[in-house]
């Protein structure tokens, strides 16, 4: 199993630790975690943190797709910090876990739309 140093970098982080890892909000308060990195296949870049909120112990919890751009990696927490409050996230675009939608641009346009953010063109 390869240890911390193969999976991070000073600038580059593995996928697998990203996975899993805490979101915060500006106050400190947890306001999930991330379930997965949803990454352009042309580009390679990282177009969403999809968080994981709500539910106990994963049951009944849904996915909140992030612009990726909405993160910032805060060394101090271990975590990535999102100016959200989890009152702002009761009408932010979710899905269940079993019923993943198709990410096509229709459904980025609304994302990045709901945030106040300009959807990508690759």
């Amino acid at each position: 199993m390869a240890d911390t140093l193969d999976r991070e970098t000073h600038r580059l982080i593995s996928s697998d630790k990203v996975e899993g890892t805490t979101v915060y909000n500006p106050e400190g308060e947890k306001l999930g975690s991330i379930a997965n990195v949803m990454i352009d296949k042309r580009s390679g870049k990282s177009e969403y943190a999809v968080m994981e909120f709500g539910g106990l112990f994963g049951l009944g919890s849904d996915q909140y797709p992030l612009p990726w751009d909405m993160l910032t990696y805060d060394t101090e927490v271990g975590g990535y910090v999102v100016n959200l409050s989890k009152e702002q996230l009761d009408g932010a675009p979710r899905y269940p876990r079993e019923q993943m939608p198709a990410y096509d641009d229709a459904y980025g346009r609304s994302v990045y739309s709901h945030y106040g953010l300009t959807y990508p063109v690759y």
